[in-house]
């Protein structure tokens, strides 16, 4: 028998795109960018592409971002792409609008 973690009620897998900017000076999450997974957000991070270490600043920041726990995102494509996708248990009705926000608020505010 198989030890599968069972979501809390309420909640379910939401896809997150992303288009990762490792390098960066700070990390930043915020801004669109228009991938092959459909509009993603951009999450700048100062890890080096280097070993999955952007992959795992960016799964970081992304959960500090939409206020859940790290354990909640995990990595579903594009481990070694700029173009990821991720996936977030957490209620979708939550992370639908914040994601929104995400995606739109640097939108022309300047360099990610």
């Amino acid at each position: 028998m198989t030890n599968r973690r069972v979501p809390p009620p309420g909640t379910r897998d939401v896809s997150v795109p992303v288009r990762v900017r490792p390098g960066a000076g700070r990390t930043r999450v915020g801004g669109r960018y228009d991938g092959p997974h459909g509009p993603a957000l951009i999450i700048a991070v100062g890890a080096p592409a280097v070993d999955g270490k952007a992959t795992e600043a960016v799964r970081r920041a992304l959960a500090d971002a939409l206020g859940v726990r790290p354990s909640a995102v995990t990595l579903r494509l594009g481990a070694t792409s700029r173009d990821k996708v991720f996936t977030v248990e957490a209620p979708a009705t939550d992370l639908a609008p914040r994601l929104a926000a995400l995606r739109d608020e640097a939108t022309g505010t300047g360099p990610v």
